[in-house]
């Protein structure tokens, strides 16, 4: 009972997927709507919102990019700074040492 269940379903199944060829107007009908539905004024307005959105993106990637290259400034700056700190600090780590080793030959 099952089995022959199963076996009708399947049979169903395979004609409902079967390849069919299309009816031999149904291209010419889905162009002809396509033509239909956009008027002159309606490709105006779809050219004017995709240049408008080119535009945008093309502004948004430049301003991206201009800040990119400033906090990379920023951050160069900063490795700058620190390596001057750096070098002023062991000239004053030296010059402490200098003086501690002066001091340990005086005293001893």
């Amino acid at each position: 009972m099952v089995h022959e269940e199963m076996d009708d379903f399947e049979q169903e199944l395979k004609q409902a997927l079967q390849r069919r060829p299309a009816p031999p107007s149904l291209k010419r009908r889905v162009m002809e709507r396509r033509v239909q539905r956009r008027s002159p004024s309606q490709m105006v307005w779809m050219r004017l919102a995709a240049t408008l959105l080119i535009v945008a993106l093309l502004g948004g990637g430049l301003r991206w990019g201009m800040e990119q290259r400033e906090e990379r400034r920023k951050g160069e700056e900063a490795k700058r700074q620190v390596m001057v700190a750096l070098r002023i600090t062991g000239r004053a780590l030296n010059q402490v040492n200098t003086r501690l080793a002066a001091h340990d030959r005086g005293g001893e």
